[in-house]
């Protein structure tokens, strides 16, 4: 689990509605007419700019943001220059037989193993990746556009309840709940976009960033392992995809 997504989460909420008590009663922060403009107009807005299946599966992309965590780049290096030293040693096909735990590392291993061409085995891995990035990237764009639609929705329930409010200004028993809705459709677009869609896009798009890193890292190593590169010629090579900082991390172990 992330604990970052989780702690932002939950101390955002937790301070706001600290504030709201502090005010007085969180009943008067609640507003149906609004949680239907915000809510059903930012669901409807997703309707419209994205399939079906994809907004029913945005569900199961958020988990990404909470539950993902992407492997160490050191790690994984390490992890591919001692499968290149036993490979150097005894062969391609006794690589068979070493637990891997990153599915698509044991993949790209297994086509090594079964013999298959250097390039038919970057062409696949390849492809593999940039299906996954644009998967990735259609999730990062639907809460990306709730973002941006729930303060648009919010800013329409503030003018609904204005119109309400001013055709109204002979009744001062209508001018409350008028106003309410103009307030709190506001508030409420906003907090759902600056709290919950928009730093939810961002962690996604980091997510699928690392993932797509850590990819074509082992694209290059398990290439490098099928070429019969020098371990430490390899290890220099795939460290040029970490930041300077932690280059060198494996030799300190």
């Amino acid at each position: 689990m992330d604990i970052a997504t989780v702690v932002g989460l939950a101390l955002g909420s937790i301070l706001i509605l600290i504030a709201i008590l502090l005010g007085g009663s969180i009943i008067l922060f609640i507003n149906i007419p609004s949680v239907m403009i915000v809510g059903g107009g930012t669901l409807a807005t997703l309707m419209i700019r994205f399939p079906l299946p994809a907004v029913i599966n945005a569900s199961k992309v958020v988990m990404n943001a909470f539950f993902s965590k992407a492997s160490s780049p050191v790690e994984i290096i390490k992890e591919i220059v001692n499968l290149a030293n036993i490979a150097r040693k005894n062969g391609l096909i006794v690589l068979e037989q070493q637990p891997i735990e990153d599915e698509f590392l044991k993949k790209a291993i297994m086509y090594c193993v079964d013999g298959h061409e250097a390039d038919f085995i970057e062409e696949v891995l390849k492809k593999e990746v940039s299906l996954t990035v644009e998967r990735h990237t259609t999730g990062r764009k639907i809460f990306g556009s709730m973002g941006d639609a729930a303060p648009a929705f919010g800013m329409i329930g503030t003018l609904v309840g204005l119109v309400q409010m001013l055709a109204n200004m002979d009744d001062p028993a209508s001018i409350g709940p008028s106003m309410a809705v103009c307030l709190l459709t506001t508030l409420y677009g906003a907090v759902l976009a600056n709290l919950i869609f928009l730093p939810i896009a961002d962690k996604l798009a980091l997510r699928s960033e690392e993932e797509e890193r850590n990819r074509r890292l082992i694209i290059e190593g398990v290439l490098g392992i099928l070429k019969g590169l020098n371990p430490r010629v390899m290890e220099e090579f795939l460290e040029t995809f970490l930041p300077p900082n932690e280059r060198g991390a494996g030799e300190e172990r």
